[in-house]
């Protein structure tokens, strides 16, 4: 006869994905029930620990790796993938724009200087901590990637999730300050540029995954070709240079280049990497869309809007090529 209490498992873990519900089921619920005496089964509820533990195996069985059903482990591969690209373009997004701040500023006199230290020390406690955590932790974006190509897993998790925090201080501002929010479109897609490949590192990542592997290069040669591409995009392009103008050209070269790549040579797991990069560059078009949209009404250069333009063209062509290439790659088989 079953309890009250077998139900309430049973009903919990229904958030388990169904291979591993046959596979596994009974066998949990006989463990869960083990020491709990019969008698009192019917006044018991499954404990919040219990639940967590049942919720966090759902998320990893349905981000699986080998041994799961074909579906899953591609999921499981393309948030994998996701993750990983992601934080490798934050990384070097962050490290070539804050060395070319330092070198703009340290390269046109004390007065550019003094103005760049004051954006630290000028404006009072609270706007001291929140200008030098908006400098120092995202330069953990770096330290996140090259943590998880070494598969330092917990190291890598900690330092994304630190690395995210600076993109929610324009949601909290309002709150702990007299000024108001500004531009909620691209503070909501900037948060999301940062917390989803963060959140995806936590829960993709887990014990059973695989190594993360780039498909191509050694992690520090694809780490410098991307601080180049980036740092050189503003360099080269100064009066383009907004928030989305170096990650959009960088991952507009990359996905051409992936897709070139793709043609050349068969590799296993492709489809997972072309949804990964398309989900990646859909989140770089919400910026760059976001950025365009705060500059609606404002007199700017007739160069820039056409450049800004162009690269949102070019996202939403790539994305849209990407997503073809991974329904098609996706398809049962």
């Amino acid at each position: 006869m079953t309890t009250l209490l077998e139900a309430r498992y049973r009903t919990v873990l229904r958030l388990l994905p169904a291979y591993y519900r046959e596979a596994r089921e009974e066998e949990m619920v006989e463990v869960y029930l083990w020491d709990v005496d019969q008698e009192t089964q019917d006044q018991s509820r499954p404990t919040l620990g219990e639940v967590a533990s049942i919720a966090a195996l759902a998320v990893r069985s349905r981000l699986a790796a080998a041994g799961a059903p074909r579906r899953y482990a591609l999921f499981g591969s393309a948030v994998r993938n996701f993750a990983l690209y992601a934080v490798l373009l934050q990384a070097a997004a962050v490290v070539s724009d804050e060395v070319l701040r330092v070198t703009w500023s340290a390269t046109r006199g004390l007065r550019e200087w003094d103005l760049f230290l004051t954006g630290f020390t000028g404006s009072g406690p609270l706007p001291t901590v929140v200008a030098v955590a908006g400098w120092v932790l995202p330069l953990l974006w770096t330290v996140g990637f090259f943590a998880l190509v070494h598969d330092r897993r917990r190291v890598a998790r900690a330092a994304v999730l630190l690395a995210a925090l600076p993109s929610l201080w324009p949601v909290i501002e309002p709150l702990v300050t007299e000024w108001p929010m500004s531009a909620p479109y691209f503070v909501t897609a900037n948060a999301l540029f940062a917390w989803l490949p963060a959140l995806a590192v936590c829960a993709a990542y887990h014990r059973d995954a695989p190594p993360a592997v780039l498909p191509v290069g050694t992690p520090g040669l694809a780490f410098l070709a991307c601080c180049v591409v980036t740092g050189g995009s503003v360099a080269l392009l100064p009066t383009m240079a907004d928030l989305a103008w170096a990650p959009a050209t960088c991952f507009v070269l990359a996905a051409l280049g992936w897709l070139l790549l793709r043609t050349r040579r068969a590799e296993s797991g492709v489809g997972s990497g072309a949804l990964a990069l398309a989900v990646l560059g859909l989140l770089i078009l919400a910026v760059r869309t976001a950025s365009l949209i705060l500059w609606i009404g404002l007199p700017l250069p007739a160069v820039y809007l056409a450049g800004a333009y162009a690269q949102a063209t070019a996202l939403t062509l790539l994305v849209l090529v990407l997503a073809v290439v991974a329904r098609r790659d996706l398809a049962p088989r």
